[in-house]
């Protein structure tokens, strides 16, 4: 499923599978997701990292670790290196359960919750190169994975988003 993503989506899909495994979870979800393409794909309108995190679980451990002396940005780079190559991360479908999609990479094997698997289908809808954009517009087509509230908490413009993502919009008319 990679082979249509242009570099900085697959980046973003694969940061997001690194924070996921760091906070512990056992699948991808789309708010992490979301963090992983603010990181490395920002797009125009999207809010920074930092503003997307206080609103995500993203795991305690960096707290728990520097309370004890612990530098967790040292231990990753440390433990870490070349896990980040894009030649060693595949996105695939089951072929005993289509519905199932899996990230996997030097660090593990995480399924894509269903929001996510979602968000990754819209994206790939459309023939042509997957891009961040289209991350984007997978991710605020679900109106049920709630990514259009987060965003608005943490102050995201979501018509600008809307327009970078290149969602059409239909207006309906009122008459009189």
């Amino acid at each position: 499923m990679f082979a249509r993503f242009t570099d900085p989506a697959r980046r973003a899909v694969m940061r997001a599978g690194l924070l996921s495994m760091d906070a512990g979870r056992t699948t991808l979800a789309p708010d992490i997701l979301l963090l992983g393409l603010a990181e490395e794909h920002p797009l125009p309108h999207l809010p920074d990292p930092e503003a997307l995190r206080p609103h995500l679980d993203t795991g305690r451990t960096r707290e728990l670790l520097a309370a004890i002396g612990i530098d967790v940005d040292e231990v990753r780079r440390r433990t870490r290196h070349g896990v980040d190559d894009p030649a060693l991360w595949r996105l695939g479908r089951s072929r005993v359960n289509p519905l199932r999609v899996t990230l996997s990479g030097p660090l593990g094997v995480l399924p894509l919750e269903t929001h996510a698997r979602k968000a990754v289908e819209v994206a790939m809808w459309k023939p042509g190169p997957v891009t961040g954009e289209r991350l984007l517009w997978g991710l605020l087509a679900d109106g049920a994975n709630g990514m259009a509230r987060l965003l608005h908490r943490s102050g995201a413009d979501l018509r600008a988003l809307v327009r970078v993502a290149g969602i059409p919009v239909h207006r309906s008319r009122r008459t009189a």
